[in-house]
């Protein structure tokens, strides 16, 4: 496993993401999916955990609503990335990258998984 963020500049934009709508399309992907809305930091304002084909996933939302923290496996994260794009406003650059900022990708409206694969390969 590994960790990735899906992010945006919470400083150019007064939008947030919600986490009940996050939830909502998280289990239409997992119906399994458990949500926890305990804050343990201004990291994890929020999480889901669920055991995908992949092994565990867990995704944490910052309190401030403008980070998707994605400690999972990379297609995991991908999935998760493209999901969050959906809900991010199409006129606020979002962003993926590891947590060594080993690769740093707009995440463009309306990219799917095999696209934001390819880009990440063509990255690294």
């Amino acid at each position: 496993m590994a960790t990735f963020m899906a992010l945006f500049d919470g400083a150019t934009t007064p939008w947030r993401a919600d986490p009940v709508t996050l939830t909502l399309a998280i289990r239409a992907v997992w119906t399994d999916a458990e949500a926890d809305a305990s804050r343990r930091s201004e990291a994890c304002g929020f999480r889901w955990a669920v055991e995908t084909e992949e092994g565990p996933a867990e995704a944490y939302l910052h309190e401030d609503g403008t980070c998707l923290y994605l400690d999972t496996s990379l297609a995991d994260a991908v999935r998760l990335a493209c999901l969050f794009r959906r809900f991010v406003p199409p006129d606020i650059e979002l962003v993926l990258c590891d947590q060594g900022y080993d690769f740093h990708i707009p995440l463009r409206h309306g990219i799917n998984d095999a696209e934001l694969i390819e880009q990440m390969n063509a990255a690294g």
